[in-house]
């Protein structure tokens, strides 16, 4: 996500997934543990842990813009995913008490104004976006793209667009302020131009640039192009074909299979489950695919989680700290390039920011591990997450959790030796980061609610866009039932 496309080509760090599995205790079909359900002192720590995560996108936020850094403490660019993560936070800052409803629409319309004024031409320079679309960077203070090599992104637009739709549909009272808000957010999701990015339609291209044009790949195999389709088939103005859905789905059948005694659509990096399905409930709805396989891709989810630790659990490249309670691989940020000496003599390789993960698909994992895997799969697995990170903070919490909740990732098994391209070197535990990424609190905080509440489902449940898309898409069942005309 934070650079053009992750997943390609992880050169070093990938390891063929083959005969690394275990036994794992059998899920149920529907998480087991309940919030109301934790000890006093278990739910204090989530809560703590979703108001701080809160509080960065709160405080990293420009006041005037709504523009969110990409991450933070530090000088950043803006990232269009990390403010459509903010401007759903900022409904759960409300709910919760953080902020008032005042500050929060003070700040939605801050943001939505922003972006539906941005510039919208094919100027390398001089442009927020085009034809509806934003580029994946932009500049915090100028607004406008931040660098030639930024594409104007399909998916991150998307995740944009996901808090855009939530703005719309939880302010909803009919005061001027809150007016403006659903018009606007209105505004900005007509005009993207959906059909614009399919140059090899019905597949929908990854993004544009103005000097290399449309990127070659398109959205397709299971990821978080998910949420690309639903709102692509559920717009007014410029919606893709009725075929669009079904050609992204067949292109699922090599990810699908067994990995550490689990059968599950697979995607290593468990942000590939988390982002579509913050905004949109799966639970028990379900398309073509998910109906040939006797699942949803709730559950899908809620396997690829317990793969993920029953591979830490397995631990096959003996990376220190890996367990039952200290796992989790997704795009986060690393010590950096580098072959590190060990206080025992060994040396091993780490990378810099990567799409680490476990799967059916492919390994990447050089030891570093993101609290947002866990934190971000809570909805899923909260029997299995909550003493995840509980035990990550316990063990780890002098140097991987503050103010802001968790840092972006850490790694036990790096030496002290070597100085690290980026966070530090903490004595007797390992690197850590120091700072956080917006694309990666933002399932925590809001994963967190939906476990808690389900109050950001509930939310996009009423929007008329995503039921649309969803029914477009072939979806029936569940919740989504009870929105037929």
């Amino acid at each position: 996500m934070r650079k053009q496309i992750l997943r390609a080509l992880l050169a070093g760090a990938m390891t063929l997934a083959t005969g690394i599995a275990i036994a794992a205790p059998a899920t149920d079909a529907a998480p087991s543990l309940k919030y109301a359900a934790l000890p006093k002192d278990q739910r204090a720590a989530i809560d703590e842990l979703e108001q701080r995560t809160f509080q960065w996108f709160w405080d990293s936020a420009d006041p005037a813009t709504g523009l969110v850094p990409d991450h933070w403490p530090g000088e950043s660019f803006s990232s269009i995913a990390s403010v459509g993560f903010a401007l759903t936070a900022y409904g759960v800052g409300v709910e919760r008490g953080y902020v008032t409803r005042e500050q929060a629409v003070d700040r939605t319309l801050a943001t939505l104004r922003f972006f539906n004024d941005a510039a919208q031409d094919d100027s390398e320079d001089g442009a927020t976006g085009y034809h509806g679309f934003f580029y994946h960077f932009l500049d915090m203070k100028t607004g406008k793209r931040y660098q030639r090599s930024i594409e104007l992104s399909s998916v991150d637009t998307t995740l944009l667009l996901g808090g855009v739709l939530f703005s719309q549909s939880y302010f909803d009272r009919h005061n001027a302020k809150e007016k403006q808000i659903r018009t606007l957010a209105d505004a900005i999701y007509r005009r993207v131009d959906w059909t614009w990015m399919q140059p090899k339609a019905p597949l929908i291209s990854m993004g544009w640039t103005p000097g290399g044009q449309f990127i070659p790949a398109n959205w397709a195999g299971y990821d978080e192009g998910m949420l690309v389709y639903v709102l692509a088939m559920g717009s007014p103005t410029h919606p893709v074909s009725d075929d669009a859905w079904q050609a992204w789905a067949s292109t699922y059948p090599k990810q699908w299979g067994e990995f550490q005694g689990r059968t599950f659509l697979n995607f290593a990096p468990l942000f590939g489950h988390q982002y579509s399905q913050t905004w949109i409930d799966f639970r028990g709805i379900q398309d073509a695919w998910s109906r040939d396989h006797h699942t949803d891709y709730f559950q899908n989810s809620r396997e690829a989680t317990y793969a993920q630790r029953s591979y830490a659990i397995a631990n096959p490249n003996h990376w220190e700290g890996y367990g039952e309670n200290v796992w989790g691989l997704t795009a986060c940020n690393g010590p950096g390039d580098a072959v590190v000496k060990r206080d025992d003599g060994s040396t091993r390789a780490f990378y810099g920011y990567t799409a680490r993960g476990a799967g059916l698909d492919y390994i990447s994992d050089d030891g570093t591990i993101a609290p947002t895997a866990a934190g971000g799969s809570i909805a899923f697995a909260p029997e299995i997450v909550v003493p995840a990170l509980l035990e990550m903070k316990k063990r780890y919490g002098s140097a991987i959790y503050g103010k802001y909740g968790f840092v972006d990732a850490f790694n036990p098994s790096y030496g002290t030796g070597t100085v690290p391209k980026e966070g530090r070197v903490v004595k007797g535990m390992g690197w850590a980061d120091d700072k956080q990424i917006g694309i990666d609190q933002g399932p925590i905080v809001l994963m967190i609610e939906n476990w808690r509440s389900g109050f950001v489902w509930k939310v996009m449940r009423s929007n008329p866009y995503i039921v649309k898309g969803l029914q477009r898409a072939g979806f029936t069942g569940g919740w989504l039932d009870d929105k037929k005309q």
